[in-house]
């Protein structure tokens, strides 16, 4: 699971590497589904470059959100790979540029460390590993199947490094099982909502808000608003967000502690769904500044310093809209344990 940052780090830049040789190709050529080799589509792309590379990053970064530069592209480093001219600090170079173009890649890159002894001792080992692993993914086409299969299959590989991760690995991801039956009972009367918003304000990777979208009727006008204080976790759910085809205006996803400061506080800040898989008891500061917070002042206490599940409960159910519904994981101790819990608790029952 140490190597997660790098493989999904490299599917991610594949992705839009091989989706901007594809609008290309329809650029030049209409639309179509029938698209030739990608050494063609690589040809379209250079002739074009070299007529007017100008116009050429001005279209498709109107179409695409972005523009990589021919010399960074993902094909161009595996004909590096096959040549052996292919060199790590490239590579870290179409990492650096991709962040530069707008908020939405700020930063995505930043944990994927090339220099990393993990990768190898010294730098030519480190070039090989990374080598291997550009040929083997270059092998995959990520456009060939139907449906969302680049995304489900960036899941099924969140997943795997999950198993791998033992225990820890909630940090990131929620088991598709757990992940559904909320998702399923989140979207009870609301199927045919639009727009419609979800949040989850531990999101990890970002899987559990979007498997809402096997139970609405118009998933393209779901709205997601997520929030994770894990750096590395955070860059892994835009990914996870970008690779299932959400655009950037329907992104609302921030880096930061969910119980420490209140978010969001701009419109919206409540929601039709609230989805949550907080970090079990986890600890927390209950400093009595928060008896004063809106999120916890109704209820009269605050959840335990050891125990921060009702604070994670009370701040999900602060961000609810009256006619919304709120699926949490959480361990079975909220249910019976006493003092400042129970009589959290008994308000939350007392207020129906």
């Amino acid at each position: 699971s140490e190597y997660k940052n790098y493989l999904l780090g490299l599917v991610f830049y594949k992705y839009l590497s091989d989706s901007e040789l594809r609008e290309v190709y329809e650029q030049e050529n209409g639309q179509t589904t029938d698209f030739p080799t990608r050494s063609i589509q690589y040809q379209t792309l250079m002739d074009w470059f070299e007529d007017d590379s100008e116009e050429l990053a001005e279209i498709i970064q109107l179409q695409k959100g972005y523009f990589i530069k021919p010399s960074q592209l993902f094909y161009t480093y595996r004909q590096q790979a096959d040549r052996y001219e292919f060199n790590l600090t490239d590579l870290q170079a179409g990492f650096n540029e991709l962040e530069r173009q707008g908020d939405q890649f700020k930063g995505l890159f930043a944990d994927i460390d090339l220099n990393s002894t993990k990768l190898g001792s010294n730098a030519q080992q480190r070039n090989v590993t990374i080598t291997e692993v550009l040929r083997a993914l270059d092998e995959i086409d990520l456009f060939e199947h139907d449906g969302d299969v680049i995304g489900d299959a960036y899941e099924y590989l969140i997943g795997q490094f999950a198993a791998g991760a033992g225990k820890k690995a909630g940090e990131f991801y929620t088991p598709q099982a757990v992940s559904r039956i909320i998702s399923e009972i989140a979207a009870i009367g609301q199927e045919d909502r639009a727009p419609f918003h979800i949040y989850d304000p531990t999101m990890g990777s970002g899987s559990l808000m979007l498997n809402i979208r096997r139970y609405l009727s118009n998933p393209k006008q779901i709205h997601y608003h997520g929030q994770e204080l894990n750096t590395t976790t955070y860059n892994l759910a835009r990914m996870n967000l970008i690779l299932h085809g959400v655009d950037q205006d329907r992104m609302n996803l921030n880096n930061g502690d969910t119980l420490d400061a209140d978010w969001p506080t701009e419109e919206p800040h409540q929601f039709d769904a609230v989805v949550m898989n907080p970090p079990y008891s986890a600890k927390w500061s209950a400093a009595d500044k928060f008896l004063s917070d809106q999120r916890f002042e109704r209820f009269g206490k605050l959840a335990p310093k050891s125990k921060a599940d009702f604070a994670f409960l009370l701040h999900g159910f602060y961000h609810l809209k009256d006619s919304g519904t709120m699926g949490i994981v959480l361990p079975h101790g909220v249910l019976f344990r006493g003092a400042a819990e129970g009589t959290i608790r008994q308000a939350l029952l007392e207020m129906g």
